[in-house]
Order: structure tokens, then sequence, then C-alpha cells
């Protein structure tokens, strides 16, 4: 299955529901488990901060270029495509709302997760977490996402043992989408590798989201910059302008 894709922020997102991308996951199941998917597809996410740094560096760039997939996580994009898109996104797609959707469905149709990332320890209570509300959902195994490039075809192995259908790796952009990059060679029989950012940690790691309504106005960033103002205050100084600059200007159907 094939998605339709916008320019937003000068990025190739998909116009995509959180449903669809749940049917687009279970036919790349399907289709990888038949042998007719030689390798895994690439699926990650973009907010303001990611169209931001996807035009200052040239090595994101190149990994987000080569992805099948690239949903839109933040409001910011939602917004920009309904002031210069025919047909804009339809909703924000954000990775933490749609691992339920897709927890749900692999729980149901027996789909097999792996998650990869965060800290000792983070993933594998996120694991539990998405256990306790989906009980038939099998998360075949978990791993720290503290490695080097030399460990990536280590890695794969485990998870192709595992006989995981979806890899969730939360490392950091843009760690994670090099991750992806390289590690799909490695990973036949694997549908998708789906980069997560922070996801482990709001599920294992005790880290809380923003209210609904600052999601829902795109503010959410304001909240994670409140809550870690060394972190991430001075990093939205600088990205929130530059992403504002590129949505502004390069957004079209």
């Amino acid at each position: 299955m094939k998605a339709p894709t916008l320019t937003i922020g000068g990025l190739p997102v998909t116009r995509a529901t959180r449903g669809d991308l749940c049917a687009i996951m279970l036919a790349d199941v399907r289709a990888a488990r038949a042998g007719e998917l030689p390798f895994p597809r690439f699926v990650t996410s973009a907010n303001g901060s990611v169209v931001a740094v996807y035009h200052s560096d040239p090595f994101l760039r190149s990994a987000i270029d080569r992805a099948d997939i690239v949903d839109a996580d933040g409001m910011p994009l939602v917004f920009a495509s309904r002031l210069f898109c025919r047909d804009p996104l339809v909703e924000r797609t954000a990775t933490t709302d749609f691992v339920l959707d897709a927890s749900q469905m692999a729980a149901r149709e027996g789909i097999r997760f792996y998650f990869l990332g965060a800290r000792q320890g983070v993933a594998a209570r996120a694991a539990e977490n998405m256990r306790s509300r989906y009980p038939d959902l099998q998360v075949v195994g978990v791993r720290h996402g503290y490695f080097s490039d030399g460990d990536i075809p280590a890695i794969c192995a485990a998870v192709r043992r595992s006989g995981a259908d979806v890899l969730w790796v939360g490392t950091g952009t843009p760690r994670q989408e090099h991750f992806a990059v390289k590690a799909r060679e490695h990973l036949a029989g694997v549908a998708w590798v789906r980069t997560c950012g922070g996801l482990f940690d709001y599920y294992g790691g005790g880290v809380s989201r923003a209210p609904e309504w600052m999601q829902a106005t795109g503010l959410e960033w304001l909240y994670r910059a409140a809550r870690e103002p060394l972190r991430l205050g001075v990093r939205y100084l600088v990205t929130n302008p530059r992403a504002a600059y590129h949505l502004a200007t390069k957004t079209h159907d």
C-alpha cells in the first residue's frame, strides 16, 4: 500500500491518518511474511524540530529522503497543510498515540513488536505497559539504546531471531534515522523499522505528556521546554523560527 504525500516544510509528508498507518503496517507485515517484501520499510515522523534540522543537517536530510513513510507528528505541520494545501492533512499522527492504535491492531492480528531504545530497563517497562493495555500483544524483544554502529549487525540478528515484524527504534533524531538506513539490509523478514523518538520514556520512563489542549494547539513543545529548560529550551528557541520559515515557504500539494 502507498499513501499520497504532501510537501510540508520541504519534507515529503504522508497524507495518512493513524488508521491508515495501521492498515499499511498490517499489509506490509503480511507481505513480509509471504516473502514479498525483501527489506523492511523505513517509517519515520516529522515535527517542527525535524523540519528545522532537515534543512541544516545534510545527513538527516539524506536519511529522511530515503524513508518510505514520513508522518506528521507535530501540529504545526497540520496547520501549515491547512493553510497552503488544497487537500490538507486530516489529523496529527502523534507517535505516542499511534503506538496505542498499532498495539491494539497488533494484538488482534498477531503482529510481533521489538522495542529498541532509551535507558536500561525503560523499553522493558514500556513493553509491560503495552501488554497490560493489550494482553494479547506480543513484544518479543527489548534492548536499551546505548550501542555503536559496530553493534548494528548483532542487534539486527537478535531482532530477526525474535521473529519481530515491527522494530520500534527510539534513540532520538538523527541517530534513529541513521540506524534505520544502516539496519535495513540486515533485517530481511521484518516489515517495518519505525522510529519513535522518546516514546519509551512516555510509557516506561515516567515522562508525562502535555495537556490535550496544548497538544491540539501545537504548544506541546512549550510544555516540554518548561519541564527541561536547559536541554530543550535553547533548542526550541533556535529551531522554532527556522521551522516556521520553512513551513511557510515550502509547503504545497
